[in-house]
């Protein structure tokens, strides 16, 4: 009788051979540099393609901020909440609260005033999570796995809270000024740069390093994308889901509220359906990106900050069709969005 025996390192050779790992897909990454480097001949001068540049950057990710939370939401709960622009309002109305009623105090020096917009925001963030708590618990809740019910309800629980906001802070528009040291610009050559600008790229790549890490390098993260593939084998393995259904949901209406102060401070005024004006914005974004899929949110975001900014100074006309055009474009080339989730 022969017996073949294999050493252990062949053994792993062959195992290794047997599973191919998976190679990143650069295109989409590739396509938001192709979309930069190809405004530059249309823009003409060099400094104003870097000041557009860096103004589509800072807006995709502030949309990247709020729509973050939605894509969780969707990809590992199964719910499409049409109310998340309520979080974001909340979000912008707080700041007017926290800044104005710190104005005396920070209006001393910059660092004071730098402190009294990070006050503003984690108070928007423990605000609007507390929030998610509730709408969850009561508005979401009872309509899981009815996309139909979840779409009415929402939008039902967005416009009760809008009406709320009015009750509270009032119906008119409310000015929400950057502090002085965030006004103005740095110059890079003949580039202006806005300074708040800048501080808005930079919150938004540490939310999006800090959620990259958490999903692929944390066992939250290893629950969540599991659950997004298989949410009865979770379950089997005796963990709870529907807490971490309620753990990623307050995550990101909480996000969707810092990124209200953000976007609050970028259009330097809030009124109450600010939410809404961002909730088209927030779905397109997700739909390009892939539904679920963070990575393809954040690309997303970026493309449609840049085309927003690129077709509202070359052709302000179609400024506000660039971006569905831009969301059909890419699901004629990939029908499921630039990072679909594998099972949607």
């Amino acid at each position: 009788m022969n017996t073949t025996t294999t050493s252990p390192a062949l053994a792993a050779a062959t195992a290794g051979a047997a599973i191919p790992k998976a190679q990143f897909d650069w295109i989409p990454v590739a396509l938001v540099v192709a979309v930069a480097v190809a405004a530059l001949p249309l823009i003409g001068s060099p400094s104003t393609w870097v000041t557009l540049t860096v103004a589509g950057l800072a807006m995709g990710m502030i949309v990247f901020i709020i729509a973050s939370g939605l894509t969780l939401v969707f990809g590992l709960m199964d719910v499409l909440n049409f109310g998340h622009g309520v979080f974001i309002a909340l979000g912008a109305f707080i700041a007017t609260s926290v800044m104005g009623g710190m104005a005396g105090w920070a209006g001393q020096s910059g660092v004071a005033q730098l402190v009294a917009v990070f006050t503003a925001m984690l108070v928007a963030f423990a605000a609007a999570a507390a929030l998610g708590w509730l709408f969850e618990r009561v508005i979401v809740r009872p309509v899981y796995g009815l996309h139909l019910k979840q779409i009415l309800i929402t939008m039902g629980g967005m416009i009760v809270g809008e009406e709320l906001i009015k009750v509270i802070w009032g119906p008119l528009q409310i000015p929400l000024p950057l502090p002085e040291v965030l006004r103005g610009s740095f110059l890079i050559g003949d580039a202006a740069v806005e300074k708040y600008r800048v501080l808005a790229t930079l919150i938004g790549a540490v939310v999006f390093v800090a959620l990259a890490w958490t999903l692929s390098r944390t066992k939250i993260g290893l629950l969540i994308r599991a659950g997004v593939q298989d949410r009865e084998m979770v379950e089997s393995l005796g963990y709870r889901i529907r807490r971490l259904f309620v753990g990623v949901f307050v995550t990101g209406s909480a996000l969707a509220g810092v990124g209200g102060v953000l976007w609050g401070l970028y259009q330097q005024s809030v009124v109450p359906q600010i939410g809404a004006q961002v909730n088209v914005l927030l779905f397109i974004v997700i739909i390009i990106g892939g539904l679920g899929s963070t990575l393809g949110c954040f690309v997303g975001a970026l493309l449609v900050g840049l085309m927003a900014n690129y077709t509202g100074f070359l052709a302000p006309k179609v400024a506000l069709f660039s971006n569905i055009g831009l969301m059909v474009a890419i699901l004629l080339w990939r029908p499921q969005g630039l990072y679909p989730v594998t099972n949607r």
